[in-house]
This record gives C-alpha cells, structure tokens and sequence, in this order.
C-alpha cells in the first residue's frame, strides 16, 4: 500500500493523546487502519506545559498505532485547541479596479489577504478566516460570488485566533518526535467533521466537544462555520471536585465518575453506596451515589451554562439563526450518564450524542466510533482531504502567492468545484508552513 494514500491524525489533549491512521476506502469512506492512546502528562487545559513529557507520549501513541497498522508514520495533522483561542466577527470590503470584469478567485483571495493584516494583540496569530457571506455592491447573502459582475465585494468573516507560542510549542514537539506536520487544524473543526451531518450544519446545531481539559464549541447555519469557542474547563475540574468533595486520590475519583457518574442527582436513591479502600492500611471510605451525582451535577452545569451563553453570543434567540437540529454532545466527556436530558433541561434545545461514524467505513471496530475519538477521526478525514488537495496540485507548480479560505467553508460547495481551478492555498497550509520554517530556523 502506498504511503502516500494514507493519513494521521493526532490529536494532543490534556487526558490522552491519540494517534490514528487511516485511508480512504472505495467508497470515499475513512478507513482507520491503527489507533494509538497514551496518557497525556504535559498538556493543561489544552496547552502543551511540558515538551519532554508530550513528546515521549506522542511517540508512544504514534508506535503503538504503527505497531497495529503495520507501517511507518512520517506525519500527522496536528489540531489545537486550548484555553487562548477566540474567534471574532469582522467584515471587509474591497474595492475592484475593473467591474467589467466577473469576480474571480483573486478577488476573493485579496480580500481575504485583507483580513489577515487585521492589527492581533501581541503574541496572537490568525489561525482560521471562514467568509460567511458576501455581498457585491451592497446586494446581500451570496454564498459564491464568483462569476459575478460588481465594483464592490464585500463578505462578513469568522476570524479564529490564537497565541503563536502555543501552536508552535506543538510544532515542536511534533518535529522532537520524528514526525513531520502536515497540518494544523482547529479541534472543534475537526470534531465537527466528524459527527456532524451535512442536514445538520444546514439546519443549524452547535456541537459541544468536552474533552479533559477545554470544551470546544463550533456552531454552524446554513451549511457554514458561525462561532467557535474554546471553554477553558473539562472533564478534569469534574475529577478534581471528586477528589476534594470525598476525599480520595484522583485514580479513584475518575474511575468512580465514569462507574457511577450521573450528571442528574435525581437518578439515586439514598440508600446506594459506593465503597473505596483506603490508603495503605485506613478504613475504607463510603461515598453515596447521590452525593457523587451532586457534585458531579454542580460542575456539568457551571460548563454547560458557559457554554450556552457562547451559543447566544453567537445569536441562537433571534429567528433566522435559530439553530434547528439543536446540540450534539461529542468528546470523552458526553459518556457521562444522564448528561444529554440534562443538556436539553438547561438549553430546551433537542440534544442528542454523536458519534464519529459520519464518514467511518462501516466495519470499523465500534472502540473508534466511540465520542472519545472524535477529535482523532476528524483530524485523519482532515489529513485524507488535503493529500487530495495536493494530488490536484501535482499538476503544474500552481501560484504560491495564493491563499485559499479554509476547506471547511468550501466543503459546503464540493459540486462547484468541478471545473479545473487553481487550488488556493488554505491560510492552515501556510500556517503549518510558517510553524515549519520557523522550527527550522530556530535548531
């Protein structure tokens, strides 16, 4: 089997890393050939905190998923996520010298070039411009301007932003581990490729990625990207109110959250018991399930309030944005018991859990259908998408100067690509590029 043809996603949380290899099969579907999971040490809240800690862990993932699929990685497609990404609103115009002429890709690529002067505090970068809309002299919703006539093009763009250190903190520990980057991509993104149907993005839904660390949160209308958020608090700060609230060690707490775990107190009775041995020679302790359910409650709620108020922010309440398929649940996190009627109870929208099997071949094993791996399916399918990309590009050396507005916002427009057009380079490419030379110089 080429190597060419196959793809890693990998995927650097604060609870485990996962690396996983996959292809495309016939039918277009992902096929994931080897899956790797290692404990994360030195990630918090979505931030790499310790070089030598996630590279070891990195390459124990990355071998153990070799060891299964029998072949050798040379690289993966990174996502991000953590606690100083943030996305913003912004629209733009450009004015066109010619208006004889029809719009074409250049101009829209000048106008996305625009975007990305946009004066960033200090430290941060763009990492992601999704175009919302346009409009040509002053004439609204137009999803694909190409082939118009007008003087004036203007669209509204998501901009995602986050802290140049940290990207490049992972770029680092991705090169120290003998891997090479093939891109970068937003978790929330990716986990959204993953899970989230076509209908759905049209229709409106936010999905909701909990992972250990950070809960991510996309939200799509219309077929296109609308708000992205990253909420800087997990499944972890769940564990650690175990820990303290009955105090046990942190082995214990986890364990009992995803044994006995409820998000909804009213489940137990009064009289269930859990018991937990003590340390090293002390009584064991007793913990009520209703109070494990209690605390656990507390925490859920404090991070699904957050993370409704970032869907109202995004304008869930007025009509024409209202988000009709509702919440999908995804990440290590939306195993937890009772969590979905909870979700619909604080938001009153329809929720529902999904599971990465969207664009999964359908003999994959159900282990890697499972939420937990959301984010790692996504990344792989991310990974298939641009090698495509680049087989295009295998013609002719295209224009370097080009710069192409992320897939994500062109997946909805597949049928119109059709005809031969220079592949614009997507901003994540030349990110990764930037993330690459600028390792290179600083060995």
């Amino acid at each position: 089997m080429e190597n060419n043809k196959i793809s890693v996603g990998l995927d650097i949380g604060t609870t485990k890393i996962v690396a996983m290899i996959g292809r495309k099969n016939e039918y277009g579907k992902a096929e994931i050939l080897g899956i790797g999971k290692s404990k994360s040490l030195g990630v918090h809240r979505g931030v790499v905190n310790n070089i030598t800690q996630t590279i070891q862990s990195i390459q124990q993932a990355v071998q153990e998923a070799e060891a299964e699929a029998g072949l050798k990685i040379k690289e993966v497609t990174v996502g991000i996520a953590g606690q100083h990404i943030r996305s913003l609103q912004h629209s733009d115009y450009i004015t066109r010298p010619n208006s004889e002429l029809v719009i074409d890709e250049e101009d829209i690529d000048k106008l996305i070039n625009q975007v990305h002067k946009l004066v960033m505090l200090p430290g941060e970068e763009i990492i992601h411009v999704l175009p919302q809309e346009y409009k040509v002299d002053g004439q609204g919703e137009i999803k694909e301007p190409i082939g118009m006539y007008g003087g004036r093009l203007e669209a509204n763009f998501h901009v995602v932003v986050g802290q140049v250190s940290s990207i490049r903190n992972i770029g680092r520990c991705v090169k120290s581990s003998g891997l090479g980057l093939e891109g970068i991509t937003l978790e929330p993104l990716a986990s959204a490729n993953a899970v989230l149907s076509q209908e759905e993005k049209e229709a409106g839904v936010a999905l909701i990625d909990i992972g250990g660390g950070t809960t991510d949160l996309a939200v799509f209308k219309d077929g296109i990207i609308r708000h992205t958020a990253v909420i800087p608090f997990g499944g972890n700060v769940i564990t650690e109110d175990i820990k303290e609230g009955c105090s046990i060690i942190e082995k214990q707490a986890e364990l009992l959250k995803i044994k006995f775990g409820s998000a909804w107190p009213g489940e137990n009775k009064d009289n269930e018991i859990v018991s937990i041995p003590g340390l090293r020679g002390r009584e064991p302790k007793e913990i009520t399930l209703k109070n494990l359910s209690k605390i656990i409650h507390a925490r859920v709620v404090e991070i699904i309030e957050q993370v409704y108020v970032e869907i109202k922010n995004y304008g869930h309440e007025e009509q024409k944005k209202k988000l009709i398929a509702g919440i999908v649940l995804t990440g290590g996190g939306a195993q937890l018991k009772h969590l979905k009627q909870l979700v619909e109870y604080i938001t009153g929208m329809d929720t529902r859990i999904g599971y990465p099997n969207e664009h999964l071949a359908g003999d994959s094993d159900d282990d890697i259908a499972s939420p937990l791996f959301a984010t790692a399916v996504g990344l792989v399918m991310d990974g298939l998408k641009r090698q495509e990309r680049k087989r295009i590009e295998k013609e002719p050396e295209v224009e370097e100067s080009l710069n192409e507005v992320s897939e994500e916002a062109q997946s909805a427009d597949e049928e119109v690509v059709s005809q031969p057009k220079k592949e614009r380079k997507s901003f994540l490419d030349k990110l990764t590029e930037r993330v690459k030379d600028f390792l290179d110089n600083a060995e």
